[in-house]
């Protein structure tokens, strides 16, 4: 895993904008956390999705910081504060891969501490549950759980990227999902999250629909497997959740 030396704490974002999906008509979405949100943009990716759906927009706006927990975002402020003076339908968490006990802990704690927050200001909690390096792909039941764990506890919504990621792996081994680090998400990777994203915050099947990037590796059998395997991690996500 590459380490990022530099801290940077990134507010971006365009028009500020309970676990059931809702239509997608101008939906506020605030994303909270760290290099996973922000490398290639994933919240503008969902908004490019939604533009490409045509049925609504999704309006994203993200505080992330390199290397940053949920707890590191509960005591540096600026994560809290903004929930506060939005008008958000979603506040969507992430953390890092939370898959050992200590860090599952942690995850869970501060998915409580922040769900207050985001009730408050009456708006609903997502978790964007993420992946295991490459080298640790063997914690990937772990992450399944301590998302899972999490979201139950505040009854929010589970956003199954990690999920999706690994049922892509099944149909295609090497596709290449992760970056030049073998954890950050390449292009691929990520937009394959921003679907999952897209179809768990607004019940939206994003099948059919042209790819809403530029990128040479999302050739039309591509976009197709993408789009198969958000549908089916949301699906059996939400079945499980019954």
């Amino acid at each position: 895993m590459r380490r990022i030396l530099l801290f940077t704490l990134l507010v971006t974002g365009a028009v500020a904008g309970g676990s059931q999906a809702v239509p997608s008509a101008d939906l506020r979405v605030l994303f909270i956390g760290n290099s996973l949100t922000s490398f290639n943009d994933l919240p503008q990716m969902v908004e490019a999705i939604a533009e490409a759906g045509g049925k609504g927009h999704v309006r994203v706006h993200s505080v992330t910081a390199n290397n940053f927990s949920l707890e590191d975002h509960w005591n540096s402020g600026p994560a809290r504060q903004t929930i506060g003076r939005g008008r958000w339908d979603w506040v969507v968490l992430q953390q890092g891969p939370s898959s050992q006990p200590d860090s599952q802990v942690l995850l869970r704690e501060y998915v409580k501490r922040f769900d207050g927050v985001i009730r408050k200001a009456n708006a609903k909690t997502a978790l964007y549950m993420v992946w295991p390096a490459r080298a640790r792909y063997g914690d990937m039941k772990g992450v399944i759980a301590s998302y899972t764990n999490a979201a139950a506890d505040v009854d929010g919504a589970m956003l199954p990227a990690g999920l999706a990621w690994d049922m892509a792996f099944q149909r295609e081994r090497d596709l290449p999902l992760y970056g030049d680090d073998q954890f950050h998400p390449s292009t691929l990777g990520s937009y394959l999250a921003a679907l999952v994203i897209y179809e768990g915050l607004t019940g939206e099947p994003t099948a059919g629909l042209r790819a809403a990037v530029r990128e040479r590796t999302l050739t039309p059998p591509r976009l197709q497997l993408l789009t198969d395997v958000a549908h089916q991690a949301v699906t059996l996500n939400r079945q499980r959740e019954k």
